[in-house]
């Protein structure tokens, strides 16, 4: 039954559910203290200063259900859905109204709208003010959805709600949204259907939200950070002389396409995340991810390595054509040219996919039992390896890249003796010192591990000489002459 909509707000509440895997081995209190939700923040600037609001996050906080709001804004996506479900549920018997929206909402609709008396599909920030409009109206809709692709104009982000001492890295920032690739299995594509895929921030905007953040460190949440290399490269020139380190997210062929890896370093980037996903040609093609097809990854770890960035590189085990070998042949590739930390995934088909789609056609799915779509496990029938055999495959990779010996090993792959040190200390402190990252987060101290994480990002002097030998051996005519040789052979 939906509750009666509200003409006159007087409180209103934001949560982020916990994941349901919290009781699982998996469980890592620090992976959760990272960033605040600032997806959230964001919807909550849209509101009037004047209203009672709070922001909840249960990651990092036991949730207060015991009050009575009038508006209760709820994101949801997979692993969290059930505990978003329950919740919701619990909020409208007390004759809350209740939003749901996020990636899961976007992708089953229909198995969220029971839950809420309005959801969102896609991103909000042209679809929440027109909410509101409804609801002082008396007439707000059961379902919205986002067709406006366009970030001009975004009041600033609510980061007063924010309880910046529970989260480790709370300057993140988003400039963009989505990304210009359309990977099969790909969570976050379905969210951006109904218009562009992939748009930016005014530069200036993104600026002036840097402006507006205190300490030196930065973490850009985009999922592609140089995705559009006109604005990527403005943002960095403006970014210069602020004395910002910071972390983000770039594909392959975004590395070696021109010099706008190079104005990232100059402004501050020092750790990126890629998606190098698989070391064979086969399995990228059929993953849809042409963006490294024909690059080469050992060119790239040079490239970022020369600049004093470190990688943080994300592996996919389960694609087709997979078999018992991969998992070996992986870790022993990312220790051999010193990525820094490696996050290792089995395949998982997420609905809303074109993976999830295929896969659902062709019977593979073994259950929608969402709480398992953690990467973690088994979800589907593979084709060459038995799903035992791929979990057990996915345990051992992680164990082993982040043995004591692998860590040094991977360290001494770089030139730089400086570059080696802080490899060692970024991935020893954050697979080696759990107890350390639990206490901090117990005792609330969280924030006095920033400095530590600032320490370790600061750059790595290179010599003039090293930088123009690296631009020159890393032009587009080589990565061409080199395509072909490298996604198969290595390993």
């Amino acid at each position: 039954m939906t509750n009666m909509p509200y003409r006159s707000l007087r409180s209103v509440k934001f949560i982020l559910p916990a994941l349901t895997e919290a009781t699982s081995p998996y469980w890592r209190p620090i992976k959760y203290s990272l960033f605040p939700p600032l997806g959230l923040a964001t919807l909550a600037a849209y509101l009037d200063p004047d209203l009672e609001i709070s922001l909840q996050d249960e990651h990092v906080e036991k949730l207060d259900l015991n009050d009575e709001p009038d508006l209760v804004i709820i994101q949801v996506y997979i692993t969290n859905a059930y505990r978003a479900y329950q919740i919701a549920d619990h909020y409208r018997a007390r004759g809350s109204y209740v939003l749901l929206g996020g990636l899961h909402v976007t992708s089953l609709p229909d198995e969220a709208a029971p839950h809420a008396d309005t959801i969102f599909i896609g991103p909000g920030e042209h679809t929440f003010p027109q909410f509101l409009k409804d609801l002082a109206a008396g007439a707000p809709h059961p379902r919205y959805e986002s067709s406006v692709r366009t970030l001009e104009g975004l009041p600033p982000i609510r980061r007063d709600l924010i309880q910046r001492h529970r989260y480790l890295v709370p300057n993140s920032i988003v400039v963009s949204r989505g990304c210009p690739h359309h990977c099969t299995f790909c969570y976050k594509d379905g969210f951006f259907e109904g218009g562009r895929s992939f748009y930016t921030q005014v530069v200036d905007d993104a600026l002036a939200e840097i402006a507006r953040l205190p300490g030196r460190h930065l973490y850009f949440l985009d999922d592609h950070l140089l995705g559009n290399s006109r604005f990527a490269r403005d943002l960095f020139r403006g970014m210069k002389g602020m004395g910002r380190i910071f972390q983000g997210a770039a594909t392959v062929d975004s590395i070696l396409r021109d010099d706008v890896i190079e104005e990232a370093a100059e402004a501050g980037l020092r750790s990126l995340f890629i998606g190098f996903e698989t070391l064979s040609t086969r399995s990228l093609e059929g993953a849809g991810k042409r963006q490294n097809l024909g690059r080469s990854y050992r060119e790239v770890v040079r490239r970022l390595d020369s600049l004093g960035i470190m990688i943080n590189g994300s592996f996919v085990f389960g694609l087709d054509g997979d078999d018992r070998d991969v998992f070996a042949r992986t870790v022993d590739w990312a220790v051999e040219v010193g990525i820094t930390t490696a996050t290792f995934h089995i395949l998982t088909p997420y609905p809303g996919t074109q993976l999830f789609t295929d896969m659902a056609g062709q019977d593979r799915i073994v259950t929608r039992n969402w709480d398992l779509y953690d990467t973690r496990n088994v979800v589907y029938r593979p084709t060459s390896l038995s799903p035992e055999k791929l979990k057990r495959g996915y345990d051992w990779a992680y164990r082993e890249f982040y043995r004591w010996r692998n860590i040094f090993g991977a360290a001494s792959a770089h030139k730089s003796t400086k570059h080696r040190a802080k490899h060692f200390f970024y991935s020893a402190g954050w697979k080696k010192f759990e107890r350390a990252w639990d206490l901090a987060i117990r005792i609330k101290q969280l924030s006095q591990m920033r400095p530590l994480l600032e320490a370790v990002l600061a750059p790595v002097p290179t010599s003039a000489a090293d930088r123009s030998a690296s631009v020159a051996g890393l032009t587009a005519s080589e990565a061409s002459e080199k395509s072909g040789k490298y996604v198969e052979s290595v390993g």
